[in-house]
Formats: C-alpha cells, sequence, structure tokens
C-alpha cells in the first residue's frame, strides 16, 4: 500500500512539474514572440507600388480607423487629390476634393451615412509618446483648422481626421507634434517621388491669384488599392467622435436661424 501512494505521489509530481513547465513556457513564448507591424500595400495607377508600415504603439486610433477602411475597400479608386512639391501628397477623399471624410458605413457593416472624426494623437493633443517627426516617407492624418475661425476651436481642429492622409516628400519640423503620424514608407518611395513631380494647377480652375495653392493634378492620379496585412492582429474599430460643424458654429455667432434660410 506504502509503495502504490508513493508511486502516485511521484505521478503527481511529474504532473505538477510538466503543467508548471508548460505554463512557463506559455509566458516565455508570449513574451518573447515577435508581433509584426502592419504593412499597407498601396497600388496607384501607372506609378506602381508603395509599400507603407504603420505604427499601432504610437497612434492605435489611426491605424485601427486606417486598416479598417483601407481592407474594407474605401480607398480603392480614390485619388491624390492635393499635391505640393518638396512637402506631401495627400489622398483618401471619396469626394476629391479635400473636403470630403469617410462614414460610419464605411467603417463597419451596421453603420449608417453620418460622418465621423478620431482624436488627434499627437503632442499637442496630450498624447506624448507619439513622437514620430515629419520626415520624408512618413505618413499621417490630414485634419481641418478652424482657429481661423476662432483661437478657441483647437480641440475642434485637432480631432477632425477622418479618411484623409498624406505621405510626407520632404522633412517639415512645422508639423511635428500638431498631426497624427502613423506610418512609414518602407518601398516605393521612388513611386512617391515620381507622384509628386505631376502637373498641377489651382483647385477651382479658375485664374490663379496670388494666395491659391496650385495642387490639384491636372491627371488625377489614382490609387488603384489599398490593403493592410496584420499578421493576424485584430486592430478592432476606431473610438468615434462627432465631426465639429463650422456652418452652424458661424451661424451661432452672428445668431442666425439655419432653417429661416430656407424659407
Amino acid at each position: 500500500m506504502k509503495k502504490t501512494k508513493n508511486i502516485i505521489w511521484i505521478i503527481a509530481l511529474i504532473l505538477v512539474i510538466v503543467l508548471v513547465a508548460g505554463i512557463g513556457y506559455g509566458y516565455y513564448k508570449k513574451a518573447t514572440i515577435e508581433i509584426k507591424n502592419p504593412v499597407a500595400t498601396m497600388e496607384v495607377e501607372n506609378f506602381g507600388t508603395i509599400k507603407m508600415e504603420l505604427y499601432p504603439e504610437l497612434a492605435p486610433q489611426t491605424v485601427a480607423n486606417f486598416v479598417t477602411l483601407a481592407n474594407r475597400g474605401f480607398y480603392d479608386g480614390l485619388t491624390f487629390h492635393r499635391i505640393v512639391k518638396d512637402f506631401m501628397i495627400q489622398g483618401g477623399d471619396k469626394e476629391g476634393t479635400g473636403q470630403g471624410s469617410a462614414t460610419l458605413k464605411d467603417l463597419k457593416d451596421d453603420g449608417d451615412d453620418t460622418e465621423y472624426t478620431i482624436k488627434g494623437e499627437f503632442i499637442a493633443n496630450g498624447v506624448k509618446n507619439n513622437k514620430l517627426k515629419f520626415e520624408e516617407g512618413v505618413v499621417g492624418m490630414a485634419r481641418g483648422d478652424y482657429t481661423s475661425y476662432s483661437s478657441s476651436l483647437t480641440e475642434e481642429s485637432y480631432n477632425s481626421g477622418s479618411s484623409q492622409f498624406f505621405i510626407m516628400t520632404k522633412n517639415n519640423t512645422s508639423l511635428n507634434g500638431y498631426y497624427t503620424a502613423f506610418g512609414k514608407v518602407i518601398e516605393g518611395l521612388d513611386v512617391v517621388h515620381k507622384i509628386e513631380e505631376v502637373e498641377v494647377k489651382a483647385a477651382d480652375d479658375s485664374e490663379e491669384s496670388e494666395n491659391s495653392e496650385v495642387s490639384t493634378p491636372v491627371n488625377p492620379v489614382k490609387i488603384t488599392s489599398i490593403k493592410v496585412e496584420t499578421y493576424g492582429v485584430n486592430y478592432g474599430l476606431p473610438e468615434t467622435l462627432e465631426p465639429f460643424d463650422a456652418m452652424a458654429w458661424m451661424y451661432q455667432q452672428y445668431g442666425i436661424d439655419p432653417s429661416s434660410l430656407s424659407q
């Protein structure tokens, strides 16, 4: 009987050792496994392929937003609508005018036509760990600037990004800490510079004035597709915000009832 008990204790001890070893190996594997950053592959018609590594540890909301829109086909067929030599190329607007943004329907199956924005993830907006500088090849999230209406609209400006993004063609320190940098070109920087060289015109096709920006491509630069390899990681959906309504704000400042304008 005593011998049998000893055998049982030995077997139990072996099982405990195996269990502890298995748990320990699991923690070790989890701690040491390399999680790759997502990589976006963009095909640009007549220009080539651009690959961009995204940085979720710096801008999780922005990366989740971009990954979701890209893999749902939002960017397919859109254009680089704004190109400024020695600065950046900008795309991601479904209107192609610089005024458009994504809707909740673009973001998820049960969404509607309501437009949305996301939090700006940069130092000036309280996100202290995103110190990625706007150097050549860095990918940033475009946003509005409502401070021309009032200096009080800083927060509304900072949190106005939606779907539009830009790729730097040259270093620009003035953007550091004031726009969300969330990725960098790892292949195809030569393609970015080819796009940068296209002929541009004033946006409204009218005679150029001293203050008009000449940045609209004469011939559309079409994004055939953007697809993101996430290496099995689910980045989820971004936390969405309600967009700032600049027109309604202006009406309020001047005491105008918008409904009276349609009468």
